[in-house]
Formats: C-alpha cells, sequence, structure tokens
C-alpha cells in the first residue's frame, strides 16, 4: 500500500486525494464529490487576484485594506486586519495576522476594478479556463470555495506547469513576503518567522507543521479548517479532502502521511 493509499484509514466519512507527480497521478477515494474545501480557497482565489494584476485591472502595491496596507498585505496576512472583521487588530507589517477578512477584501477591491462580481471574474478567469466545472465560490472568499478532488489536481497541476497565469507571476506568489514577520499557523502555534507567500503558506523552517518535517523550506500550500489540504514542492504536489473538520486527530495523520510521501517520492 503506497502513503497515498492510507488516506483511507483516516477518521473521516469521505476521504479522497491525489498525487501529482512526473510518473502521473495517482488517486484514491471519490475525486469528483464535492467538498467545502475552506481555507484551501485562498491559494486559488490569491491566483484569480493575481490574474487581475496581470491584466492591469489592479496592481499589487496599490493601497488596499487599512491605511499604509496594499493588495499585496493583504493577500500574505500583513495588513493587520483581523481574522473576520476588517477592523486593525495589528499595524500593517507588524505581525502575521492571518485573516479571511483580507481576502473578502482583496476580492471586492478586484470586483469594483473589474466591474464584475468576484465569484463571476474568477469563474471566467480561471475555473472555466482550467476545467474546473465542479467548483464554485459559494461564500466568502477567504474560504467559501466547493471544489473536488479532481478540479484541484488542475489547480495544483497549473501551479506545477502554469498555462493561464504567467510564471513570473506564479513564482512571486510563492516567494516569501515580508519574510521578517512572526504569527501564527492556525492550530500550530506561533512561528519566528512564519513565512507566507501570496496565497501560499510556505513551509520555511515550521515545526511541528502539517506538511511534515522533511518537507522542503520552499514548499507551498494551504489547509483547511474542514479536514482539507493542498501543498505543492518541486514538482510534486499532493490533494487531500475529508468531511471531518480539521482537530487534533489531524495532526499526526497529516504530518506522518505527507512525511512518508515525500521520503517515498525521494527513494
Amino acid at each position: 500500500m503506497s502513503a497515498l493509499e492510507k488516506i483511507v484509514q483516516w477518521p473521516a466519512d469521505n476521504v479522497a486525494g491525489a498525487l501529482i507527480t512526473p510518473a502521473g497521478i495517482e488517486t484514491v477515494g471519490d475525486t469528483a464529490r464535492e467538498y467545502d474545501i475552506k481555507s484551501v480557497t485562498k491559494p486559488v482565489v490569491a491566483m484569480g487576484i493575481m490574474l487581475a494584476v496581470e491584466e492591469g485591472a489592479v496592481e499589487l502595491d496599490q493601497p488596499a485594506g487599512p491605511e499604509g496596507s496594499t493588495l499585496r498585505h493583504l493577500l500574505s496576512h500583513a495588513s493587520g486586519v483581523d481574522f473576520d472583521s476588517r477592523d486593525a487588530k495589528r499595524p500593517v507589517e507588524d505581525r502575521r495576522i492571518y485573516s479571511s477578512a483580507g481576502y473578502e477584501w482583496a476580492a471586492d477591491i478586484v470586483a469594483d476594478a473589474t466591474g464584475m462580481p468576484f465569484e463571476e471574474y474568477l469563474q471566467e478567469g480561471l475555473l472555466k479556463p482550467l476545467g474546473m466545472n465542479s467548483t464554485r465560490l459559494a461564500g466568502s472568499a477567504g474560504h467559501g470555495l466547493i471544489s473536488s478532488v479532481g478540479d484541484l489536481v488542475k489547480f495544483a497541476s497549473e501551479v506545477l506547469n502554469p498555462r493561464i497565469i504567467h510564471e513570473d507571476t506564479l513564482a512571486e506568489m510563492r516567494t516569501v513576503q515580508f519574510p521578517e514577520l512572526r504569527g501564527i499557523v492556525p492550530g500550530y502555534g506561533m512561528h519566528r518567522p512564519c513565512p507566507w507567500g501570496l496565497g501560499f503558506e510556505i513551509h520555511g523552517e515550521k515545526n511541528p507543521h502539517w506538511m511534515g518535517a522533511n518537507m522542503p523550506a520552499d514548499a507551498a500550500g494551504h489547509f483547511g479548517m474542514s479536514g482539507t489540504y493542498l501543498w505543492v514542492a518541486g514538482d510534486t504536489a499532493m490533494v487531500a479532502l475529508t468531511d471531518r473538520d480539521f482537530g487534533e486527530w489531524a495532526k499526526p495523520l497529516w504530518q506522518e502521511t505527507n512525511e512518508a510521501i515525500w521520503a517515498e517520492i525521494q527513494s
């Protein structure tokens, strides 16, 4: 049994996953089943926003959010706004404050600039061109995406080999922004520093961490509180979706699984 196949033993009613390597795509479970992916929404939404940057509708360093903040700050959790409100919890660039409200703010800015509701812009600009036909933004731009393993494989494949978005834009998304900032990874405590890109959390030297201890420092991804995650490292990517909320059950299993998968790939 491969390391990926073992995820079906996780304590959730429904589990599905995929591993993308140069050798092909391995899947387990029902890859067409739709899940509420919570904060795995963020890298998808961030890519949609970066398409608006490429098109010139918005600029990454234009004022956005609280005073002194930019779109870059909002997408890298450096604006200081609180998790679920647009109130400033800290000054800009003072601390990595993980914020869904910041993503909602960024999406509203794109909607105003393009004259399209953001969910429509995301659909037309990214989801439809990638063939992510079962994916839709059904709520917050920070955590409201419904998707499937099959669709997130298409997204992860775009991250590995970009066709819709320019490779330089994608490289910027995976570059640590404001690298000195410390902050909390939900469920994993304070990290000094706490590296984050634009939409993607960057592994860095975080430990303990959901990606595992042996993953490379530039591994990038995100997890969601609905028991979901996606990561990309080197020429490999993984998606895991469940219908059991993130909790103490997930911490050892996710770390062990990702460490085993990465070791298996390297062997």
